[in-house]
């Protein structure tokens, strides 16, 4: 009886989107030995947008990289072009266009640091508002409730 012989590959495995046959673009933002753990974030529509968070060794969470779903977006020769509002939304908040490294892979820089000078952003200013008006009702409603 012939003994069966495990057939031996050479090399390591095949990185995420590196083959180009998965269903999203891979943009990768930050570099993954930054972080110590990952989590996907469904962005939308379920299967059509993703970001994948990494955590830092310091606790702290940020992008690693963006999955974009094929039917989101094409490629046009080494960049990525959007075919929906919601990847151009994704693809125009990048501090750059993706390039292309291979297979479904692409690089990219994270979206810019905003200096002290320029804070609060008119955004930070709408929610320091918002949480101005609730804190004053939360007041206004345990007052009434002692009367």
């Amino acid at each position: 009886m012939p003994k069966s012989r495990k057939r031996r590959t050479t090399g390591r495995r095949a990185k995420p989107g590196a083959r180009g046959r998965g269903g999203f673009f891979h943009i990768q933002v930050r570099p993954k030995r930054d972080f110590v753990s990952f989590r996907n974030q469904d962005v939308g529509a379920r299967g059509g947008i993703e970001r994948v968070a990494g955590r830092r060794a310091n606790g702290s969470w940020d992008t690693q990289k963006w999955l974009i779903g094929k039917s989101e977006a094409h490629r046009a020769g080494n960049r990525l072009a959007p075919d929906t509002a919601a990847a151009r939304k994704v693809l125009s908040q990048l501090g750059s266009p993706p390039r292309h490294l291979g297979g479904d892979r692409f690089i990219a820089k994270p979206r810019r640091k905003i200096p002290a000078s320029e804070k609060p952003t008119p955004a930070m200013r709408r929610a320091q508002l918002a949480n101005i008006k609730r804190a004053q009702a939360a007041l206004r409603k345990r007052r009434r409730a002692r009367a």
